[in-house]
């Protein structure tokens, strides 16, 4: 009776851990990018509320204007508003190349003229 006890407890705590796993995900994915560099799947997955589609747009953006010099410039973007670069920001990079590792500092801000 003990042992059937102790089974179903553990077998409750490990669907417990699974849950928390599994909601804690999406949140462990987000980490530094340079968007210079990126390909649009990379921004998608790394940048928060960024998808395929803004994702694509930034890396068409890039193509045709050359790279950004500030994380403010996304917002030169369609589709791509100062909270999505807000949200982003700790994890937005701008050099123009990475070495392995953490990608350089955070992007600094600067004011934007349209």
């Amino acid at each position: 009776m003990a042992i059937e006890s102790l089974s179903r407890g553990i077998g409750a705590l490990g669907a417990a851990l699974a849950i928390l796993f599994l909601l804690s995900a999406p949140l462990a994915g987000a980490g530094p990018v340079n968007i210079n560099t990126a390909d649009a799947a990379t921004l998608s997955r790394e940048l928060k509320g960024i998808g395929m589609k803004r994702a694509q747009a930034i890396v068409d953006y890039r193509k045709s204007h050359g790279p950004f010099k500030s994380a403010d410039e996304l917002a030169l973007v369609k589709g791509i508003g100062p909270t999505a670069i807000e949200k982003n920001r700790a994890d937005i990079r701008v050099e123009a190349k990475c070495a392995p590792g953490p990608c350089g500092p955070p992007a600094k801000s600067t004011t934007m003229r349209k």
